[in-house]
């Protein structure tokens, strides 16, 4: 069969255990769904997946047409962009306190069994 090998991450051994770690997958939990990067359009493309958003954006839109327009545009538009605000920092904070928990588990001491 296959042996594993395990070099242990101490001062003299570091550099055979950078050469060999980069062959194998690591074991941290990520349980996340955002990066800094992906966090608005990811959001935005969440939150318009509900009914209720896509309802408001639908007369947000239809209110911009002059021939229906029924109150002014920007009051209109004011329910939908406080949700949106809402649920987008309630989604960033679950997310912060995630990630914050995955570091913390990632970063615990195990214990090894060795013959």
């Amino acid at each position: 069969g296959k042996h594993r090998i395990v070099i242990p991450c101490l001062g003299h051994f570091k550099e055979e255990y950078e050469k060999v770690s980069k062959l194998y997958m690591n074991n941290k939990i990520q349980t996340t769904k955002y990066t800094l990067l992906n966090f608005l359009p990811r959001n935005l493309f969440e939150q318009f997946h509900r009914f209720a958003n896509l309802y408001f954006l639908f007369l947000v839109i239809l209110n911009w047409v002059p021939l229906v327009e029924a109150f002014q545009k920007e009051i209109a538009m004011l329910p939908l962009v406080v949700v949106l605000i809402i649920i987008a920092v309630k989604d960033g904070l679950e997310d912060y306190s995630k990630y914050k928990m995955d570091k913390q588990i990632n970063n615990l001491l195990t214990k090894v069994y060795s013959r």
